[in-house]
């Protein structure tokens, strides 16, 4: 067999793949909400409250981000993929709050990266697709169209030129330490910025907890420092 053959075979498997994907979801619709929630650390940094439907939406190199994003839709009934992540552990997700039966997994689209993304945003709510830096303008400009026209949310890893938004994230320290070092840690506190076109082009930010004691992601809470203790005069 020829290695031409060969790549036809390979390429034909991984769209049947992708469409015995979609032939297998059968749940409803996670409805005609125009945009689709995400959780509530992260929603004051959202235009709009969440993900709106026919965006694109980039995010910086960050699973746990991604996965933090896709949870509360994922939980509210929304269909989610994820292609291109073959490092995935369906362990971390459900821990980040997705439910793994409104799922599916692409974990190597190989050369057919732009026809199976096509193809799942068809029937998917949320489609997030890595290794994308090798794409050219016109299959990011194709593939944004897609989502837009289907009413889908695309969520690519990395740089995307010409995203609605742009999604990162910025460590600021661990917690669960006490003095002199001891402790376990527990959270990671990270400055999430959302900037974007439009409404959102000034960007906003949100301090959260990713993950959180839990293992999800959760809302920052300012510690108050101590008061100062007063000075207390003896009698004399």
């Amino acid at each position: 067999m020829s290695s031409r053959t060969e790549g036809a075979g390979d390429r034909a498997a991984r769209l049947r793949l992708a469409r015995g994907v979609l032939s297998s979801v059968t749940g409803e619709p996670a409805g005609d909400a125009k945009v689709l929630e995400v959780t509530g650390a992260l929603r004051p940094a959202f235009p709009g409250g969440g993900l709106r439907r026919g965006s694109t939406v980039a995010v910086a190199s960050s699973g746990s981000l991604l996965l933090a994003l896709l949870a509360e839709a994922s939980a509210g009934g929304s269909w989610c993929a994820l292609v291109g992540f073959p490092e995935l552990g369906l362990v971390a997700a459900e821990e980040a709050g997705l439910v793994l039966s409104r799922v599916a997994l692409v974990p190597d689209p190989g050369s057919d990266l732009i026809a199976v993304t096509a193809a799942l945003l068809d029937g998917m709510d949320l489609v997030a697709v890595a290794g994308t830096r090798r794409l050219r303008a016109g299959d990011r400009q194709r593939l944004a169209a897609r989502a837009r026209q289907r009413g889908a949310v695309l969520c690519p890893v990395g740089p995307w030129p010409g995203a609605d938004l742009e999604v990162s994230a910025a460590g600021e320290g661990w917690q669960g330490l006490v003095g002199g070092g001891r402790g376990r840690l527990r959270s990671r506190r990270v400055r999430v910025r959302v900037g974007g076109r439009g409404a959102a082009h000034r960007g906003r930010a949100v301090s959260v907890l990713l993950p959180g004691p839990d293992g999800a992601i959760a809302a920052a809470r300012e510690i108050a420092a101590p008061p100062k203790p007063e000075l207390v005069r003896e009698a004399g």
